[in-house]
């Protein structure tokens, strides 16, 4: 309480001429925090926008290249194209986009904020696909109309992802509660940039107009730029929350080596492709109907668990189901994804803490046990070695406060025995 008291006491103060003044607080580890730039955002801020202004720049370029093709294509210039034949290849471009923006977003919504990252990325590649197409257009004329509607389609998945994993980011990078300010100023940076590549494609365009092979490469040139200048974008980027995919490999490293991967090393090592792990092998708070139907499934899936969470594990697909309870909490969800990528390290062949390492060797050498039988071994496993690895990941600097592990809306309550803890 003193430290958090410390913390919000302004100690002091400091301005530059009429400037508005800035104060400066103590932190809990003694050292002064001033509010603004740096303190203000996370680390990560500055190298992340350095390379997100070089991507926006050659996008900037790249879409100019790409507008002088579908105004050419549209019949820009051509006297024999009509009015309402451009207006009615306008509409239909805007009407796909519209259809497919309001499809993915009800079909992906949920999935962006814990895969900010990934989306990021992958929007930007779809961009740069997106205005190939329209580059491409006018080339085969006959199929103008349908290749400029799959572009637009394209571009509107883009707005939708690239939008909502903007928001994601810009909650990450505001540490003062100053996510308005740090959305304002990456608009404003992104307009700059923006701006700038405009004035630039005023230079290139009327070079490149009369010869199609220049533009094609000044265009594979300028996507080649942008997808690495993303590229080290996202790879700057260190989220300080559990998804999935971080989670399994900082459990992984764990239970392999006995340590705790800092926020940082795991960053690194986080794919950035959303295709890299295998059909989903976990789903947190999926509904209780799907997985029992009678009065003796549901006393065998309560069996065992003390927990705020039921989990059914399939162990022909290795896959891991849990219902999580009403009252389940961040550090049960949290809990409960550990315990279910733990089941599936049992499957797999690499060094395991002793404790583990006996559960297998026991499972692999008698006769096939019911699913329900290990899951109710691992929980007693999982008694010991998920608080040392939950202190562990909070010294490492992970926040275990919140997470951003993909789950479901749906909860339930059951008859639990007396000694069920809620985290």
């Amino acid at each position: 309480m003193a430290d958090d008291a410390g913390l919000e006491t302004q100690l002091c103060s400091e301005q530059f001429g009429s400037g508005e003044a800035r104060g400066c607080r103590a932190a809990a580890d003694g050292s002064l925090q001033w509010e603004g730039f740096p303190d203000s955002v996370s680390p990560d801020y500055l190298p992340y926008q350095l390379w997100d202004s070089v991507q926006a720049f050659a996008s900037s370029l790249s879409g100019s290249l790409a507008t002088q093709a579908v105004l050419l294509g549209i019949g820009v210039g051509n006297a024999k194209a009509t009015v309402s034949a451009a207006t009615a290849t306008w509409l239909v471009k805007d009407s796909t986009g519209m259809l497919g923006r309001i499809v993915f977003a009800w079909w992906k919504g949920s999935k962006l904020d814990c895969n900010a990252k990934q989306w990021r990325l992958f929007a930007d590649i779809l961009n740069d696909v997106a205005m190939f197409l329209e580059i491409m257009a006018p080339v085969y004329p006959i199929c103008f109309t349908m290749t400029v509607s799959t572009s637009n389609l394209a571009k509107c998945i883009v707005s939708v992802a690239g939008g909502a994993t903007r928001a994601a980011l810009t909650v990450h990078q505001a540490r003062r509660n100053n996510m308005a300010d740090v959305s304002a100023k990456d608009s404003s940076q992104e307009t700059l940039v923006n701006l700038a590549g405009l004035l630039v494609s005023l230079l290139i365009l009327p070079l490149v107009s009369g010869c199609p092979g220049f533009s094609l490469g000044c265009f594979f040139f300028l996507t080649a730029l942008h997808i690495y200048a993303n590229y080290r974008a996202v790879r700057a980027l260190v989220m300080e929350t559990l998804n999935e995919g971080r989670l399994r490999l900082v459990l992984k490293h764990y239970l392999q080596r006995g340590e705790v991967l800092d926020p940082t090393a795991a960053n690194r090592m986080e794919p950035l492709w959303t295709g890299f792990w295998p059909a989903p092998s976990l789903s947190l708070g999926v509904p209780l109907h799907r997985l029992v139907s009678s009065v003796f499934e549901l006393q065998q899936l309560v069996e065992g668990h003390q927990e705020s969470y039921l989990l059914c594990w399939d162990q022909s697909r290795n896959q891991v189901q849990v219902v999580l309870n009403q009252k389940a909490g961040p550090k049960t969800i949290l809990r409960a994804a550990t315990h279910g990528l733990m089941l599936g390290a049992l499957q797999g062949d690499g060094p395991l803490p002793a404790e583990l390492e006996e559960l297998r060797n026991r499972v692999r050498a008698g006769p096939k046990k019911e699913s329900w039988v290990v899951v109710k071994e691992t929980h007693e496993v999982l008694d010991m070695l998920f608080p040392k690895f939950l202190k562990g990941l909070q010294d490492a600097g992970w926040k275990t406060e919140k997470h951003q592990l993909e789950v479901d809306e749906w909860r339930a309550t059951w008859l639990l025995s007396p000694e069920k803890k809620v985290l």
